[in-house]
């Protein structure tokens, strides 16, 4: 009976060893994505949103649309006051072409006394009459032109802020219509058509998927072994087995040590501190947004990889 207790025993102690041998990963993690929430820029009925679940859109893909009738009607409105201003502007040609024909007039006498003078039959004085007369209609062709310059500056100068209103309306109108912003796949759809939206209010979340993430956390005696840009091996579930490796490069490094997720380790391990860090590895298919993941680091020269 013994020697069976004892064969027990030493199987007992022996297990922990061979899976800690067995385990050559130095970081544990779950791939992520860089996700973006696309929100409504506008107010009103959601009219049409062309996205589902699961589905890959194109950066500037129109995909939905905002009811822009009320936009619409007051930007009639605004453009009907602006014709109403413009309506009130004077036009003054026909008062300068009064002055024109009676400026033509002295002109024709001027011509005539100067002939008179020089037949001495009319004296100087006449003529620098009708010379003066002539520079009087010239100031009084310049004076309508500048009152007149001046009031319609005035009532034009009320169509400036209605265009601005008229401009910032186009730009409301534009972001009624909803584009996709970046190339990926649709994660999550939180809107329907029909539905009211608002500004800001999201209606889908939309990640590239052709790269992901594996955002993972190591001890601080291991954190002189990774750096920015380093190549490292990331491990995933190929069967129940065995794994596929796949190349990741570093992309981040936390400054700021914390306790373990939870998600990572066992209790015992969980009260340690870690440093997060995160590796870009190229997705064929594989991977999937919360999948784990595990790292092996390259091991210097004499180092194993159960130390």
């Amino acid at each position: 009976m013994k020697a069976p207790s004892f064969l027990f025993i030493l199987a007992i102690f022996s297990l922990p060893a061979c899976q800690e041998n067995g385990n050559s990963a130095d970081a544990y993690g779950n791939f992520e994505a860089q996700e973006v929430i696309v929100s409504a820029e506008g107010n009103g009925e959601l009219l049409r949103l062309e996205v589902e679940e699961g589905q890959s859109l194109q950066a500037g893909q129109p995909i939905g649309l905002i009811d822009t009738t009320q936009l619409h009607l007051k930007r009639q409105q605004i453009q009907a006051s602006i014709q109403a201003i413009t309506s009130k502007t004077q036009e003054v040609q026909p008062q300068v072409d009064v002055l024109l024909e009676q400026k033509q007039n002295l002109k024709r006498e001027e011509k005539r006394f100067q002939a008179l003078v020089a037949d001495n039959a009319a004296t100087p004085k006449q003529l620098d009459d009708i010379q003066g007369q002539i520079e009087v209609v010239d100031k009084q062709i310049a004076a309508t032109l500048s009152q007149n310059k001046t009031l319609n500056r005035g009532i034009l100068a009320e169509i400036a802020p209605l265009q601005a209103q008229i401009e910032v309306i186009d730009d409301q109108i534009r972001r009624c219509y909803i584009n996709n912003p970046i190339d990926g796949t649709v994660l999550l759809k939180l809107a329907e058509p029909h539905e009211m939206a608002a500004m800001g209010k999201p209606l889908y979340t939309i990640a590239k998927m052709d790269e992901l993430e594996l955002r993972a956390y190591i001890g601080g005696a291991q954190l002189s072994q990774i750096k920015l840009g380093q190549k490292v091996a990331v491990l995933i579930d190929q069967d129940q087995d065995s794994n596929q490796s796949l190349s990741g490069t570093v992309s981040w490094i936390s400054d700021k040590a914390e306790f373990t997720p939870k998600t990572i380790q066992t209790k015992e391990e969980r009260v340690n501190l870690v440093y997060a860090f995160k590796v870009k590895v190229k997705n064929d298919g594989s991977l999937k947004i919360g999948m784990p993941g595990e790292v092996v680091l390259e091991k210097k020269e004499g180092e194993t990889a159960e130390k």
